[in-house]
């Protein structure tokens, strides 16, 4: 089989099973715009597996058509991407991790994406150790602000294992002043998160950002404070 064979089948799955109702449903989680076509996510789970039961099925297949799939515009296809190379988890390497790059140069363009590749891929290059945050220093300055915010959303996996919050701070400092909505609601999850389990020195981060910072930011890292906890991170006027 090869990688465009594969990527028609999956297209014509997808075409088959299309269902407008659902694109109407989800739309409204995306600003920017959601072009999809429809499938339920037991729809989308059957034919992954069934595709993963092919005896010609392979990791470089895999990643060949997952190339092809990221660079169309319909939500459905990079989640078969996704899902289809997790599956293959295993025998992921150093170059793996670069693929994932390659995704979000060429076509990652929604939260829920970026989320979720950080949640279900990212954090497995981490665990395995093929990996650490600093690899992903380049991904600061990326054109793509759905890499940029793949940054801090990645990092929160490493909350639980991470010894040093102030270093991982330090690398995040960069991304602070942004000046794009998604990456400063990524900045805000992973500094609510942070403060969850070090209250002290993230409070101490935040408070050397809070009247230069985005106060989305300040939104999202202070959601689980109290109301007097809160105040003391309001912008001087």
């Amino acid at each position: 089989m090869t990688q465009e064979v594969l990527l028609n089948e999956i297209i014509l799955y997808c075409r088959q099973h299309a269902n407008d109702d659902i694109v109407k449903k989800y739309s409204r989680y995306f600003k920017n715009g959601y072009q999809a076509y429809g499938l339920t996510q037991d729809l989308l789970y059957a034919k992954v597996d069934e595709i993963l039961q092919k005896p010609e099925m392979s990791m470089d297949l895999v990643i060949g058509t997952g190339r092809l799939l990221v660079r169309l515009p319909e939500y459905e296809l990079t989640s078969f991407a996704a899902l289809l190379l997790r599956h293959y988890h295993k025998h992921f390497t150093r170059s793996t991790f670069e693929v994932i790059g390659e995704w979000f140069e060429t076509g990652i363009n929604n939260w829920a994406h970026c989320d979720v590749i950080c949640s279900e891929i990212i954090a497995l290059f981490y665990k395995k150790g093929l990996i650490t945050y600093l690899d992903l220093a380049s991904w600061k300055t990326a054109e793509n602000k759905f890499q940029r915010r793949a940054v801090p959303v990645s990092m929160i996996k490493l909350l639980k294992t991470h010894p040093n919050f102030n270093e991982l701070f330090q690398f995040i400092d960069s991304l602070m002043m942004d000046k794009e909505r998604e990456v400063h609601q990524g900045l805000g999850w992973f500094l609510r998160e942070a403060w969850k389990k070090n209250p002290d020195d993230t409070e101490k981060f935040l408070l050397k950002w809070k009247d230069a910072a985005p106060r989305l930011i300040f939104q999202y890292a202070t959601e689980k404070m109290t109301p007097d906890g809160k105040l003391r991170f309001r912008k001087e006027k």
